[in-house]
């Protein structure tokens, strides 16, 4: 699935010919409607984590002066971040994290527990490569529209998962199939261990397959320093759309770090 130079020539000038303004209107975020499809719709057991030598991943921290809920970073530095909800195909998971690698970046991925059942070794994967990890619920369910105890439950069990498979209950929670949480779901995340809940201010809308130059005029369309940007493992778009993607941020000179380097000063 990798582009080709000519090809990746094209979609990048595709892409970057027309900004579609319409895209960024939309919020249609996390896919709403679409569960986990990696794993079905029950917890069941996790699989046990492999062992290894590897130190424990980082955990949560506070940032001070931040809201509960963010959605962007600073704005005066000329960083981004790049997030991908941990989900769908894993060859394609690991062809996007080898793409982001290829281009300098190091990423964001908040996994679903699910996802992590069924395929335990990607999360030392993705820290191996220098990403960071975090927590987006156990089965990618609506959690907006949950009872306290059902969304607390989908947040601690992601967390469980995290916790045997890396020493770390993760770096972030984002909310499964809304772009923002309740007060209550943020209440629940902080009780869970996670100061914050992330959020994001540039929708990809790669969920939607529109095709590579699509998810890239749409990233680029809105894209600024300091952004969080929504993306999707799963997704042939997405593997396509990441070498050019990447060398337009080059071009503007944006610098491509994980949610957590994008906060720290």
């Amino acid at each position: 699935m990798h582009s080709q130079p000519g090809r990746r020539a094209a979609l990048r000038a595709a892409a970057l010919g027309t900004v579609g303004a319409a895209a960024a209107g939309l919020t249609a975020a996390c896919g709403p409607g679409r569960p986990a499809t990696a794993s079905g719709s029950t917890p069941g057991p996790a699989r046990p984590a492999r062992p290894a030598q590897a130190a424990p991943a980082a955990a949560p921290r506070r940032f001070a002066g931040q809201p509960v809920e963010i959605g962007h970073g600073p704005r005066d530095r000329p960083r981004v971040a790049l997030t991908f909800h941990g989900n769908g195909d894993p060859a394609i998971a690991r062809e996007v994290l080898a793409a982001a690698e290829k281009g300098g970046a190091r990423v964001t991925v908040l996994a679903i527990g699910s996802w992590l059942d069924a395929h335990p070794e990607l999360a030392r994967r993705i820290l191996d490569g220098g990403h960071e990890l975090g927590n987006h619920t156990q089965r990618h369910l609506a959690i907006n529209e949950m009872s306290e105890a059902e969304a607390y439950a989908e947040i601690t069990g992601c967390a469980q998962r995290l916790k045997r498979l890396t020493g770390s209950i993760g770096t972030w929670f984002r909310p499964s199939q809304t772009q923002y949480a309740t007060p209550l779901v943020q209440k629940l995340a902080q009780r869970a261990g996670y100061p914050h809940v992330l959020s994001y201010d540039v929708d990809s809308l790669d969920f939607t397959s529109p095709g590579a130059a699509a998810v890239i005029r749409t990233v680029t369309g809105t894209i600024r320093p300091g952004s969080v940007v929504s993306l999707h493992f799963g997704y042939a778009d997405t593997v396509d759309a990441m070498p050019p993607l990447l060398e337009e941020l080059a071009r503007r000179k944006l610098r491509a770090v994980t949610t957590t380097e994008l906060l720290t000063p």
